[in-house]
């Protein structure tokens, strides 16, 4: 052992630009009066360069202003591990907190982001959605700040953070500004992933962007030589010490270390024996004095490099196979070669003045001096050794009572070996960060897991989870997966139904909905179980429904009504099935009792809308039903039970913009216009994260059309149409508004009367075969015959007078009203075109279909020349939002009565 030295903060040299715009940062978040406010600070450089260092000088001043300070390092052995920074961050805030105490501070979000930072353990239900868990972590992050504020964000070596952590981090970094947080990030630039690019550019405080650090220049590494060795080096001895370390201010400390230590005349004379020194604080030099330092040690370095980052010394023992005081021996030479250090002192290393107190334990762990150190001893371990001492880290790490996630990280190091043990602990990981929302992590798991391999009769369930792991990520390997473990044999039925309605699913959600009925077809026929047959019938009539292109649609639903009118909605899957007869009747037009039957029969008792085995389909099929059967009212209701699980589950993606979008389309319907653009901007807003042309982008953009449409922005709409490439090719799924009749009403409002035509008769030609029938689902027989009104008035008129039958047959006010408002806009004038206006605005003044009402209105006043009727017309649009149709009827009111315009 040596004497204990008095540690001293480092000097720091050359850096006087970069404090400077960190003072400069600090004053602006600290600082009173509204000009107070954060600031993003990048650091980047190659290793070496002092990047930690000057993090560390962050956190000190920071302190010294009385911030709260969040700290994390990435780590290069951590990487796989998610959610490793992110813990880092947060779980030292809540330290000490109780599980009460948690979930007040958490609210509804301590079961989405609690498992990922490690607070609680993951409940059992299906996990929250990528964009959910992001939103979760945002808020906890940000309520933090605010609580605790101002606060100082300092991640070092960014470029080995784990990517959950970095790419939620990256899309965080730009509220910094508007919130009192100074963030400060550090990276090497040629390490840098792909997911955190945003770094790269994102401007910091003042348009600056990352700030490049700079090696050290020739007077800079003299003043630093001087410091350690004394006055008397000479100009030539310090010259050589800044050419052999190029101005790495880490190789140039290290070198001043190891001249002071060896005694070594810093004079002109001694300068050649510099290089070699330099040589031996990396690479190959390193390893060699590491193995000068005896068997032991080297086992205990290893295994250090192995386990990471804050290494528990006792474990590092374990995994080295050393004993307790040879461990301790084997720390207090690592320390005094300056390779490990107390994690507490990595994080501000010793400068020239001598290293801490060597030997010991410290309960903070053990950290190389530099990450350069780590990675020079890690990939210098023979590689048959490095596999078997990940072996051992893992069955240490899962002894030591850390979970399997942490043993998993070390397993993905490892050679197949046809291990039970290591298949039902990567098993055991996934499942756990597949609940805590972290699905990349859970699918690297289960495909080393299926390398192992697992047993014969485990395949197909390791196959399945693997499956479910990539279903968002990778939906083409997702198929394969399961396609896979269809194939191979296996007795438990539950799980080969569970893999059918998968496989079904992916395929469906990737726009290949045939083959995702041709899937169940093939299964139901082989399963034996009755109620297990049903469950796959109903997923198969699921999205039977949802393809625009099924060939026997209309023996469908004759199936499904035969079998539907014989359930009684004993269990989910009847109610399911229900449900979807529900939904058929109102698309083929059937009366209107009759679909409010089946719909109230699923509804006799909760119908939950996030089901962990379900989709949420049919629970919006039947919430949308009560809307064309004219109860907004109910569609809503069922609409804000159904987002706020969502929320509560964390689907704050797809689910969410889905919610957003329809409950816009009811809003729409009501006549509540205004309302209506909100939300549906919420939800393309929500449907833009997922991804453009998926489903539930054409649902967003149909229902904003239709909107902007019905408030008088033709151009608005259409411009919006273009920048999203809103139209053919259409989707293969069942989309409603139709997108291909909003895209043809589009076209007529913007004067493509034939353009318009040519696709609404498209429209009837996929619709008619399938028995689509009901104009308040979908009006294509009404825009064709205002589209043809001008070159074939008869066409117009017998399309219109049909739309009124089919719309009388199913019996919502708000569809009959309608249909007669067109089939008068196309009939002769003349007093049968005022008894079609006047019985229009009779049914639909008994309709919520506000905006409908409006038109009507609108269009018996301008017949009648009645300024009364076109005052309420202009009143009713007004409060509909109707812009376009405010404009117009007050044009007819001042051509009928030009005294008193309004």
């Amino acid at each position: 052992m040596t004497e204990r030295r008095t540690r001293k903060r480092r000097t720091m040299f050359e850096r006087e630009t970069e404090l400077a715009t960190v003072d400069e940062a600090l004053d602006q978040l600290t600082g009173p009066g509204p000009d107070a406010g954060g600031a993003l600070l990048a650091f980047s450089g190659p290793a070496g360069l002092g990047k930690t260092t000057l993090l560390a000088e962050v956190r000190r001043r920071a302190h010294a202003r009385a911030c709260t300070v969040l700290a994390a390092r990435g780590g290069e052995q951590e990487q796989s591990q998610p959610f490793h920074v992110a813990r880092q961050l947060i779980q030292p805030q809540l330290a000490g907190t109780t599980d009460e105490e948690l979930r007040a501070v958490l609210g509804s979000w301590y079961t989405i982001v609690g498992p990922a930072l490690g607070l609680c353990a993951a409940e059992q239900g299906a996990p929250p959605d990528p964009q959910g868990l992001r939103d979760g972590l945002d808020w906890v992050l940000t309520h933090l700040i605010v609580q605790r504020a101002p606060v100082a964000l300092v991640l070092d070596d960014a470029h080995w953070a784990d990517p959950e952590s970095l790419s939620w981090l990256a899309a965080f970094a730009p509220r910094a500004e508007h919130l009192p947080l100074l963030l400060v990030v550090a990276y090497r630039p040629d390490e840098l992933p792909a997911h955190a690019e945003a770094f790269r550019t994102l401007p910091g405080r003042a348009g600056h962007r990352p700030l490049a650090l700079a090696p050290l220049t020739a007077e800079a590494v003299s003043t630093l030589v001087r410091e350690s060795v004394g006055d008397h080096a000479d100009d030539a001895f310090c010259r050589e010490a800044w050419a052999v370390t190029t101005g790495n201010p880490f190789e140039a400390v290290e070198l001043a270390v190891k001249v002071r230590d060896k005694g070594l005349d810093p004079v002109e004379a001694s300068a050649p024996l510099l290089r070699d020194l330099a040589a031996a604080q990396r690479g190959s030099g390193l390893v060699a004095r590491l193995h000068s330092l005896g068997p032991s040690t080297v086992r205990f370095a290893w295994a250090c490099a192995v386990l990471g980052t804050n290494i528990p010394g006792e474990l590092a023992a374990r995994v080295a196979g050393l004993g307790t005081e040879e461990a301790v021996d084997a720390t207090g030479r690592l320390r005094d070669a300056r390779i490990l250090s107390a994690a507490a002192e990595a994080a501000e290393p010793a400068g020239p003045a001598g290293p801490a107190e060597p030997g010991g334990r410290d309960e903070a762990g053990l950290e190389f001096v530099h990450p350069l150190i780590a990675t020079a001893i890690y990939r210098a371990i023979p590689d048959a050794l490095r596999v078997a001492l990940h072996g051992k880290a893992a069955a240490a790490v899962l002894d030591a009572g850390l979970g399997p996630s942490a043993a998993a990280r070390h397993l993905l190091e490892t050679h197949p070996e046809n291990d039970p043990w290591v298949v039902r602990t990567l098993r055991e990981a996934a499942g756990e960060n597949l609940r805590a929302g972290a699905p990349e992590a859970a699918r690297r798991q289960l495909a080393r897991a299926l390398r192992e391999p697992p047993d014969f009769d485990e395949r197909a369930a390791v196959l399945y989870e693997l499956g479910c792991a990539s279903l968002l990520t990778e939906p083409a390997n997702t198929v394969n997966h399961l396609r896979a473990a269809l194939a191979e044999p296996f007795e438990d039925q539950a799980l080969r139904q569970g893999i059918v309605i998968r496989l079904a699913q992916v395929l469906s959600h990737s726009d290949r909905l045939a083959e995702a009925s041709e899937s169940l077809a093939r299964e139901i026929p082989h399963t034996q179980d009755v109620r297990a047959r049903l469950r796959l019938q109903s997923e198969q009539f699921m999205w039977d429904a949802f393809n625009a292109a099924e060939t026997d649609s209309p023996a469908r639903s004759r199936r499904l009504a035969k079998l539907a009118d014989r359930l009684t909605g004993r269990d989910l899957t009847e109610r399911y099935v229900i449900g979807l007869r529900a939904w058929d009747a109102c698309l083929r037009g059937e009366p209107v009792e009759v679909v409010l039957h089946h719909a109230g029969r699923v509804l006799e008792t909760d119908f939950s809308w996030a089901y962990e085995d379900r989709g949420f389909e049919v629970p919006v099929l039947v919430a949308m039903v009560h809307m064309y059967a004219d109860r907004p009212g109910r569609a809503e209701e069922l609409f804000e039970a159904g987002t706020a699980e969502f929320e509560r589950q964390g689907w704050r993606g797809a689910h969410l913009s889905f919610a957003y979008s329809l409950r816009a389309y009811i809003r729409y319907r009501r006549g509540r216009l205004v309302e209506a653009e909100e939300l549906a901007r919420a939800g393309l807003g929500l449907a833009e994260r997922v991804g453009r042309r998926t489903p539930v982008h054409w649902y967003a953009i149909a229902i904003l059309v239709t909107t902007l449409l019905a408030r008088g922005r033709v151009d608005e709409a259409w411009e919006l149409a273009r920048e999203h490439e809103y139209g053919e090719p259409f989707p293969s799924a069942v989309v409603f508004p139709d997108s291909q009749t909003v895209y043809a009403e589009l076209l007529l409002a913007r004067g493509q009367a034939k353009a318009a035509a040519a696709e609404l008769e498209a429209v009837g030609r996929r619709l008619t075969p399938r028995g689509i029938q009901n104009p308040s689902w979908c009006p294509w027989r009404l825009h064709l015959a205002r589209a043809v009104a001008g070159e074939d008035p008869a066409q117009a008129r017998e399309l219109a007078a049909d739309a009124v039958r089919r719309a009388r047959a199913f019996g919502a006010p708000s569809g009959i009203g309608q249909a007669l408002r067109v089939a008068a806009e196309v009939a002769p004038p003349g007093p049968g075109r005022v008894a079609l206006l006047e019985e229009s605005v009779a049914l639909l003044s008994a309709s919520p279909a506000g905006y409908e009402l409006a038109l009507a209105l609108a269009a018996l006043g301008e017949d009648r020349g009645d300024p009364e009727l076109l005052r309420r017309a202009v009143a009713a649009a007004r409060e509909c939002g109707a812009d376009g149709l405010v404009a117009t009827a007050t044009e007819s009111l001042r051509a009928v009565s030009p005294d008193r315009p309004r």
